[in-house]
């Protein structure tokens, strides 16, 4: 899902094209909290023993909005003179306010675009680790998962909402909606440090959510357009289904066509680069058709890291490519964590209170309602469901974007906004320790592909 929405108007434009030089020591200094943030949130997780991405979703948290105002982005209302870094380059380059607004909206743009390009990169690399076979093997399995994490959390939020809480319908629909979120990213990241991704659990899971984004794009168009007009743009939500229907297996589909081009495109080549710059053309390229098509970027690049897969030059791309997502993977889960606003949690005031105990409603249902999803397998002995059903919960950038986008149509009222967010922080935070004890010391259980 997008996290850019920022309006640009001319005269940022032309503060942002005059002071280039300075943004671009906004953007630095920004990547130094990042980084150091980053890699000190890993590091401090790793020696407790739980997941690196926690510790740098944490790490987010303690840069972000919530505490130090080190990374921090307008669209929440923020400005340059809430930015710790902003002061200092305002200080340093002696900048009007003006000047200082259409920076800090700059240098927040690029992070924002950087993160986005770090998440691209995040899927193609856990398409690259995924198994097509396997994929293909678990393919029924995850498609029921997926639409059972869809349709529980939706309909049990909404009609609870409703009849508990006596929330208008839309408002309901649209909180129902964002129960429904899955973050790919986050999931298939623990995974990865559990060395549980090529499971069946974990096959499963990364199918499941990708299936799950999927639908999750469809619910938002169904949502937006009723919450623009009070009803269902059909024709649109249509579009959306046979377009992702056919992009993904079409991906698939063609995916020796794919192969042969590539391994003879890479053979030809004699200069530095000559495995990975052809690699990423094509992830960045499926992301580009994905993201046009109105889909996510997300599944144009796990498509395209599915496909290469299945490459003779497999090994050696991952060894190519991990340096890379090291560089910009980071900038995606601080950026996330540095978003979120602990404030919401503070009962003193008086617009969360509300929004409090709806929020626990909430998470309840956000999170039972995708640990059920777990037992919609069968015919899987040995199958470990817990962990399927903890592996779809945390909703991540994705419940942040159905937040934003509901509060933006004037939909949500701002405890059910609240309630809204923070279910996102609690799914996001809960779900890689849960999913690490929920795994525990078993041994992966792999598909008949890999007996």
């Amino acid at each position: 899902m997008t996290l850019l929405n920022l309006p640009t108007p001319p005269v940022l434009v032309a503060i942002a094209a005059e002071y280039s030089p300075v943004i671009l020591s906004g953007v630095l200094l920004s990547l130094v909290s990042i980084y150091l943030a980053s890699k000190i949130g890993a590091e401090v997780a790793k020696k407790i023993d739980f997941p690196p991405v926690l510790g740098e979703l944490v790490a987010g948290v303690i840069v972000g909005v919530s505490a130090l105002h080190l990374v921090i982005f307008p669209e929440a209302g923020l400005t340059a003179q809430d930015s710790f870094l902003m002061t200092i380059l305002q200080f340093v380059n002696q900048l009007t306010p003006e000047a200082a607004a259409g920076v800090f909206e700059a240098q927040s743009e690029v992070i924002s675009v950087l993160a986005e390009i770090g998440v691209v990169i995040l899927l193609f690399e856990i398409g690259l680790e995924s198994d097509l076979r396997q994929l293909k093997e678990v393919g029924i399995q995850a498609t029921l998962v997926a639409c059972v994490g869809v349709a529980v959390p939706f309909a049990a939020g909404t009609a609870g909402l409703m009849s508990v809480f006596h929330v208008p319908a839309i408002p309901a629909i649209f909180a129902g909606a964002a129960l429904t979120a899955t973050s790919i990213g986050i999931t298939s990241k623990v995974l990865s440090e559990l060395g549980q991704l090529k499971s069946k659990e974990g096959q499963i899971i990364v199918g499941a959510a990708v299936i799950d984004d999927v639908l999750g794009i469809i619910v938002l168009a169904v949502v937006a357009s009723l919450a623009k007009t009070g009803e269902i743009d059909v024709i649109n939500v249509v579009y959306l289904i046979i377009s992702a229907t056919a992009f993904l297996w079409g991906s698939i589909l063609l995916g020796s066509l794919f192969n042969r081009l590539f391994v003879r495109t890479v053979q030809s080549l004699e200069t530095r680069g000559s495995v990975v710059i052809p690699a990423f053309i094509f992830a960045f390229f499926m992301a580009f058709v994905g993201s046009t098509i109105h889909l996510e970027a997300i599944l144009g690049s796990f498509a395209a890291g599915l496909v290469l897969d299945e490459t003779d030059t497999r090994n050696e791309l991952d060894e190519l490519v991990k340096p890379i997502a090291d560089l910009l993977v980071p900038i995606f889960f601080v950026t996330v964590g540095a978003r979120v606003d602990l404030g919401v949690l503070n009962p003193m005031v008086p617009e969360n209170r509300s929004g409090l105990l709806i929020a626990v409603f909430l998470v309840a249902v956000a999170i039972a309602g995708k640990l059920v999803s777990g037992w919609a397998t069968f015919g899987q002995a040995g199958l470990n469901r817990v962990a399927i059903g903890v592996g779809m919960i945390p909703r991540g950038e994705v419940g942040l974007v159905f937040a934003g986008i509901g509060s933006a149509s004037g939909v949500l009222s701002k405890p059910l906004e609240v309630s809204i967010i923070i279910m996102v922080i609690l799914t996001t935070f809960l779900a890689p320790p849960f999913l690490r004890l929920a795994f525990g010391s078993s041994t992966p259980t792999t598909t008949p592909a890999e007996s």
